[in-house]
């Protein structure tokens, strides 16, 4: 382990100091004067996660610009005081009873209160990807991307803050224990694991068939609907007498096993399909004929939307596709 105890009272300081933690960001405030940025944290060497206690002192507007250099996943929740989260128009409230997830590879803007006091822990994007790697059993092949709220009241995301909370608590008194390297690795990566598999993810709809999570039986119903349909206009109200429950109580369960609406689950499905289309038959088909055929109308919004959700345009996975295929 390694303690860090810092005070600056200067913007600069304070942005340059979390900066080598998390990775390049702009830091601003209306009073800088009244700045008195605080730092308390421990982290595990053997993977480079920080766990502590952070604050400002004045309200700071935290602003991730260079989100492809952003080197990590900074999770924070308030223990008094707020902050809200803008990415993608949209505006996420956290105080102590929701935690947020700052993600690499996505613009996003913090704004933290004066008073807000909070916990924080950032994993590295190497760390996340090699453990997450480890539990899928192959190679991932598109940044993994969490829901930005996270719940600290109810449910697997809230026994993780509970446990990350126990572990900063824990460092602060400065145990022997956790000197040694050989227990505090497996603490790590329960805290990493944990983490993948408490808050909803790209991923979370694979980790499950692969861990062997028993979805419900009216959800299963619905994503199945899903897959046979796809090609297809599909309805909310199509989905609600498929799986033969309310909209609400649907909407409850997608979000909570795969982190996606059932429509953002259904696009979703059928840009995969599109992906798995270009790598066995670009050759032969063209992307638009392909993309068609998935019902995608829009060809300029779809290939918007294939490079969100797999870091590439359609033109390049076909590209890297034929010239794996001569390198074979």
């Amino acid at each position: 382990m390694s303690s860090q105890t810092i005070q600056r009272f200067d913007l600069e300081g304070a942005r340059s100091w979390m900066s080598g933690i998390c990775g390049p960001h702009r830091l601003a405030t209306a009073t800088p004067e009244r700045l008195r940025f605080h730092h308390s944290a421990n982290m595990f060497k053997s993977r480079a996660t920080t766990l502590g206690v952070i604050e400002y002192g004045t309200d700071v507007t935290i602003d991730i610009e260079d989100a492809e250099h952003f080197s990590s996943y900074s999770l924070s929740l308030p223990l008094v005081g707020e902050q809200e989260l803008s990415k993608n128009g949209e505006r996420l409230n956290s105080n102590r009873d929701q935690g947020v997830i700052i993600s690499p590879n996505e613009h996003q803007v913090l704004a933290i209160s004066g008073d807000c006091r909070k916990l924080q822990v950032v994993i590295t994007r190497a760390a996340m990807s090699e453990s997450l790697e480890g539990l899928l059993q192959r190679p991932i092949d598109a940044p993994l991307r969490f829901e930005s709220g996270m719940d600290a009241v109810d449910g697997a995301s809230a026994a993780w803050w509970r446990m990350a909370r126990y572990f900063i608590a824990e460092l602060e008194h400065g145990s022997e224990l956790y000197e040694q390297a050989a227990f505090t690795r497996d603490l790590e990566s329960s805290l990493i694991k944990g983490l993948i598999l408490a808050q909803p993810n790209n991923y979370s709809e694979e980790l499950r068939d692969v861990l062997g999570v028993k979805l419900p039986h009216y959800l299963i119903r619905a994503r199945q609907y899903i897959h046979d349909n796809a090609r297809e206009a599909v309805h909310l109200e199509d989905l609600e007498a498929a799986a033969g429950v309310s909209r609400f109580k649907l909407f409850d369960a997608f979000r909570k096993y795969f982190a996606l609406s059932p429509m953002a689950y259904l696009k979703k499905h059928r840009l995969s399909a599109v992906r798995q289309a270009i790598l066995e038959h670009g050759s032969t088909r063209t992307i638009s004929e392909i993309a068609l055929g998935w019902g995608f109308t829009h060809l300029g919004r779809f290939s918007a939307e294939y490079r969100k959700l797999f870091d590439e345009s359609p033109s390049q996975t076909l590209q890297r596709n034929d010239a794996r295929r001569l390198r074979g």
